[in-house]
Formats: C-alpha cells, structure tokens, sequence
C-alpha cells in the first residue's frame, strides 16, 4: 500500500496487468491486510464523485466513472505469517481455469505480459519465470597485488539472469506448492520445477525495479514525476 505518485504499487501492478488484458486478480493478503481490504471497499467512493441521501431513502449514486471498471478483484487472507508458495496455494479454489499469473506486491516492470503468455504456451511447460540481467549495486575493480587499481566499473551488469518476478503458471504447479506456512516459492516449488524441467525463463531487457527501501521508494516517485515512468504503459 506504500504509494507511488499518490496511488498504493499495488494499483499500479494491477494497471500493469490490465493494459495487457488481464483484469481479474486474486490478493493473498497477511499483514495489513485490513488497509487492503478498507481501500478496495471504498473505492468507488474515493475514485467517483457521488451524491448520498440519508436517513431513510439512503442512497448512493455515483457519478462519472474511474478506469478500473471492468477489475475483478478477489481478496482472499493468507496468514500474517505464511511465506510466499504457502500463500499461492491457499489461494487455488480462487483460481479458474488451467493457465494464471503470479507476481508479488512490490516490483514494476515494462514487461510485455501478452509476449510472456505467449512464451508460456509456446513451450508448454509448467512454469514460466521472467527474468532479467542484474546490475551490482557497487562499483567493481580490479587490483593488483600491490594496491594499484587496474580498472573500474560502475555498477556493471553481472552475469547470469535474475527473477523479476513475474510469473506464468499451469495449474498443476500447486502439486509443488504446500500450504503449510513455511513453503517458499522461490525455494523448493522453483528448484522442483527446474529439476524436473518444467521451468522456463523469459528474458526481460527492459525496465524492472523493486521497492525494498525508502531510498528505491523517493526513486520510484521521482519518476514518477518525471512524467515518464517507465512501468506506466497504460
């Protein structure tokens, strides 16, 4: 709910989705999941200019119209303290259909979900993880023995590929997934599923940042005052 711009990430994740045409979302909510469920409630009211009668003709009639109209969103609880495979799981009798996505609550992309989605069927297999080439968060050298420094880089690109955490799964995934609340995805479901060559990796080369600190927080807003952030492809 930490917001970019005046709006929580998770709307912008969601505005994400459904610039590529997919607008229905399952929440797996834990902690403060309360604050999740307080603005999803009151979003027609805080999105829409409305008139309200009281007393006994209470009524409400809002006005106008947000761009969020055809959302489906479904808010299912967790557990304050279940891990992120356990929380995919508990959420399966939400999930229709043979095909769905999962990403997590704090990173934006310019990813090209229709191209992910494509990429999954292509290969059929049961797992799809978008990718991408991490850059060092420090400055790399090298040196010689005796102290000199032979080169420098700045933040260079590191070798081998990253979750960027957006992700494309066949239903039979939540036979690796566990509900107990210790079941990491990115631990046991993901290295079953490469092991049993069932993940693929989708390479993103565009834009992907994730926000863990108040620094990646200012740094997210700041573009989006730039008036170009790169995630906003709506």
């Amino acid at each position: 709910m930490v917001e970019i711009g005046g709006r929580p990430i998770l709307w912008h994740i969601m505005k994400i989705y459904a610039h590529y045409g997919f607008r229905e979302f399952v929440l797996c909510l834990g902690y403060r999941g309360d604050a999740i469920r307080e603005y999803f409630l009151n979003y027609e009211a805080m999105n829409n200019d409305f008139t309200i009668s009281l007393g006994r003709k209470h009524k409400i009639v809002h006005h106008d119209a947000h761009d969020e109209q055809d959302f489906e969103v479904t808010l299912a609880e967790t557990g304050p303290q279940a891990m992120t495979g356990a929380r995919v799981k508990r959420v399966q009798r939400y999930v229709d259909g043979d095909t769905f996505m999962v990403t997590y609550g704090d990173g934006l992309a310019d990813v090209d979900l229709r191209k992910v989605m494509a990429f999954h069927r292509q290969h059929g297999k049961l797992a799809t993880m978008t990718t991408m080439s991490p850059a060092s968060r420090f400055g790399m050298l090298d040196v010689d023995d005796g102290g000199k420094v032979t080169s420098f880089i700045e933040k260079p690109q590191l070798a081998g590929q990253a979750n960027a955490g957006f992700f494309v799964f066949e239903r039979r995934v939540f036979d690796y997934l566990s509900s107990d609340d210790d079941c990491i995805l990115e631990r046991a479901p993901l290295e079953n599923l490469a092991r049993d060559g069932e993940l693929m990796a989708y390479r993103h080369g565009g834009f992907f940042f994730a926000m863990d600190t108040y620094r990646e927080h200012q740094k997210l807003n700041e573009l989006w005052s730039s008036g170009k952030p790169p995630w906003r492809v709506w």
